[in-house]
């Protein structure tokens, strides 16, 4: 069930029988020559959406744009100051809390939102916590996961890809956006085949300079829609089992 494709009456529904949602969270920025620049946001999103078809969980709309500061000097990246996306979420929270959910989970796509994610989270607890007079009705729980960091999932990628998966611009990744758009598969000869390493800790044009075609350590190449299929499955179990946790689901 998507949030954006229902009526209020259908959420008020849903809320009287679980106080769950799952948000896809990504980012718009460049994956290499061959990988989409909604990578970040359409992995997490189409893992979110078969969850919510398969154990009838509420998956609200992504927010596609995250903290990707550092690859604003290939064209297309599209960022949020880490400041703006705590807000963002901030607000985001808010919302759905007042009407009732409890459990806000939210599936991360994109590496660089971790921290800020976590600064959110930080910052809605303290202003329930430090508040004076009455304190927010009802209760509020909130984690995130990574759909790229499951058992499952990483085991998949390592038998894969090995030393070639890297961090930026994955085998993985690009094989997951493929399976969910096969329209957008792109052959490109990599090199050199497996990407230079090191930090991405730096600001826009440090970064082109040490990862000149975008990648991190990684060769894409090896990407497969037969790979994004498995790498589908194994990232819906993860993280179906981490949710299910969370939320109390049986």
């Amino acid at each position: 069930m998507r949030l954006q494709h229902a009526t209020w009456p259908e959420i008020e529904a849903y809320l009287q029988r679980d106080t769950g949602i799952i948000v896809p969270i990504g980012s718009t920025e460049q994956h290499g020559p061959n990988g989409l620049v909604g990578t970040d946001a359409i992995c997490p999103e189409t893992i979110a959406w078969e969850i919510g078809k398969r154990h009838g969980v509420l998956v609200a709309p992504t927010q596609n744009l995250g903290m990707a500061q550092h690859h604003l000097a290939f064209p297309g990246t599209i960022s949020l100051r880490p400041s703006t996306l705590i807000a963002v979420l901030r607000d985001t929270i808010t919302s759905l809390a007042r009407h009732g959910f409890t459990h806000v989970y939210f599936l991360n796509g994109h590496g660089g939102n971790v921290g800020t994610m976590s600064a959110a989270f930080a910052e809605v607890y303290a202003d329930r916590s430090m508040r004076f007079g009455p304190q927010p009705a009802g209760e509020l729980h909130l984690a995130s996961g990574n759909w790229f960091a499951g058992p499952r999932v990483r085991e998949l990628s390592a038998s894969f890809y090995g030393d070639a998966e890297g961090s930026h611009a994955t085998a993985s990744e690009i094989s997951l956006s493929w399976f969910a758009r096969p329209e957008a598969m792109k052959e490109v000869v990599m090199s050199p085949r497996i990407a230079p390493v090191g930090s991405a800790q730096c600001d826009a044009d440090e970064f082109r300079r040490r990862f000149p075609d975008g990648r991190m350590g990684s060769d894409p190449s090896l990407a497969s829609v037969e790979h994004g299929q498995r790498l589908f499955e194994a990232g819906v179990a993860d993280i179906w089992e981490n949710y299910r946790a969370f939320a109390g689901r049986s």
